[in-house]
C-alpha cells in the first residue's frame, strides 16, 4: 500500500520496550533505526506526493529499507 507506516514499533509492536532500551543504550541500533526512519519517512513522502522518482530508485530505497528492517529485527530478538 502506498503511505503506509512501516516504523519499527509499527512492524514490531510486541517488541516497543525493547527498541526502545536499544535506542537508548546502544549506538549502532539507534543510527541503524534513525536511518530506517528517515528512509521510511523519505519512502512515504514519495509515494503519497507521487514524486518525480524513477522505479528503480524507490525500489533501491525499499530495498535499503528491508535490509536494515533485517539488521534492527535481529538486534531486537537476540538482546
Amino acid at each position: 500500500m502506498l503511505g503506509e507506516d512501516h516504523s519499527l514499533v509499527n512492524e514490531f509492536p510486541a517488541h516497543k520496550d525493547k527498541i526502545s532500551e536499544l535506542n537508548q543504550n546502544d549506538s549502532t541500533f539507534a543510527m541503524n533505526a534513525k536511518r530506517y526512519h528517515l528512509l521510511d519517512s523519505e519512502i512515504r513522502t514519495l509515494e503519497l506526493n507521487n514524486a518525480p522518482i524513477d522505479d528503480e530508485a524507490l525500489h533501491q530505497l525499499k530495498q535499503e529499507r528491508a535490509q536494515l528492517k533485517d539488521v534492527l529485527y535481529l538486534k531486537i530478538t537476540s538482546a
